[in-house]
């Protein structure tokens, strides 16, 4: 097939999801076609089946904010005619899914059809969708599109309870590469950020104020207090991270904890790490702590969003309440002193990492894709 993907490349879960998917299904041989206004960050390789489609748009006096939907839509009209694509795959309503339905209305009038599958992701629906100026649209386009699907149970409930969605939506999890995201060999880095055997504990994020880094450094901060050696390693970047970074010197803590930036090697930190800390006060998946348990890393959670679909409780590592800091420091301190439960919480955490795994996901996304053009011709003959 020529499949036409339609994200954002920024660092994030839908923008890594769609890339990560595309490489997927460009293994398989279909023809790959990223449309965005930049190139995805995970888009680092060439490969003989993807193409990228720059999505350019020229800014005019009149325009405060260049109109990039329009733009979008343009490019999709050009690209789907010029590159016969058979399918269009959207990922993240706004203003992905309108753009698209725009286009296909374009294409319609010249006797073209092509099938598109919006795939939702999270805050395009819990956050941004749900603001009164943009929820008739997100519905409209939502329930205009030939396929829907979102990334968990929690993210269908939600959009079910926020919209009013007449399409039925498809739950396909997020995916990881197990090759990659594996524990590999990487004491000699550890000795360097840790030449004294410290714990190591890790959070990822975009540094938005939903993801709660605070909460990360003060989770953190009563391990250090219960005596245990420990370095906090902050992967990403954001908004939030000068506020961060005071609470820190506020706690006298600096020495102890490591400002990363953005990342792409998240597998090396990974690694090393003994333990993974996601507080998050939104996430409808959790695409960061799967990374983390491929690498058989136990994870601390928020139990709020599509985390409890992930983290086990118990067996993964642990949920906690949104903002109760002083139990997650506890569940993390009962971790780094028992290495049985350490070791076991590990292991679980690689096997339930397993039942995400890349072809396996994959596979639900083409017979999907399969299912959705069938549909679209047995309705065209009726």
């Amino acid at each position: 097939m020529n499949i036409g993907i339609v994200l954002y490349p920024t660092y994030g879960g839908s923008g890594v999801v769609a890339t990560e998917l595309g490489k997927g299904l460009a293994a398989r041989g279909h023809n790959v076609h990223f449309i965005s206004y930049a190139r995805p960050m995970r888009l680092d390789e060439f490969h003989e089946n993807i193409t990228f489609h720059e999505v350019t748009f020229s800014a005019y006096p009149l325009f405060e904010y260049p109109p990039y939907d329009l733009a979008l839509a343009s490019h999709l009209v050009d690209i789907i005619t010029y590159q016969k694509l058979d399918l269009l795959h959207v990922h993240y309503a706004i203003p992905h899914a309108t753009s698209a339905y725009l286009a296909k209305q374009i294409l319609g009038e010249k006797g073209q059809k092509i099938p598109v599958i919006t795939t939702l992701h999270g805050t395009d629906i819990t956050i941004v969708g749900s603001d009164p100026s943009y929820a008739p649209v997100v519905t409209f386009s939502i329930n205009k599109s030939d396929g829907v699907t979102a990334v968990s149970e929690y993210l269908r409930e939600e959009t079910c309870k926020r919209f009013k969605i007449e399409k039925k939506i498809e739950v396909i999890p997020n995916f990881i590469d197990l090759v990659r995201f594996s524990k590999s060999e990487k004491s000699h880095f550890k000795k360097a950020l840790c030449p004294n055997g410290e714990k190591v504990l890790v959070h990822v994020s975009n540094f938005r104020e939903v993801k709660r880094v605070s909460d990360t450094v003060e989770i953190f901060h009563k391990v250090l207090q219960s005596g245990i050696p420990a370095h906090l390693l902050l992967v990403g970047d954001g908004p939030d991270r000068p506020k961060v970074e005071s609470r820190c010197r506020e706690l006298q803590i600096c020495g102890k904890v490591r400002f990363l930036g953005k990342q792409e090697k998240i597998e090396d930190i990974l690694s090393i790490a003994d333990l993974f800390l996601i507080p998050s006060g939104s996430e409808t998946f959790g695409l960061a702590a799967l990374e983390a348990m491929s690498c058989s890393v136990p994870v601390i959670s928020s139990d709020i969003g599509g985390l409890p679909e992930l983290n086990i409780h118990g067996e993964t590592g642990y949920l906690c309440e949104l903002g109760d800091t002083g139990t997650m420091g506890d569940y993390a301190i009962s971790i780094l002193r028992d290495e049985q439960l350490h070791r076991q919480l590990s292991e679980n955490a690689r096997k339930r990492a397993e039942v995400f795994e890349l072809n396996l996901i994959v596979d639900r996304y083409e017979a999907y894709y399969h299912s959705v053009m069938e549909g679209m011709q047995a309705a065209s003959k009726r």
